[in-house]
C-alpha cells in the first residue's frame, strides 16, 4: 500500500475557485470530504 494511504492528510490552506481562503480542518469541522491527488494533472510533464 502507498505511503499515506488510510491515514489523515495533513492540515492546509488554499484558495477556493472564488478566491477565498479553505483550511481542511475548517471543511471538516462542517462535513467530510474527499481528497484527490492527479499526479502531472494541468501541465505537460
Amino acid at each position: 500500500m502507498p505511503a499515506g494511504v488510510g491515514q489523515p492528510a495533513p492540515d492546509f490552506t488554499l484558495p477556493s475557485s472564488t478566491g477565498e481562503r479553505v483550511t481542511l480542518s475548517e471543511v471538516l469541522k462542517q462535513r467530510i470530504a474527499v481528497l484527490a491527488f492527479v499526479h502531472f494533472a494541468f501541465t505537460s510533464g
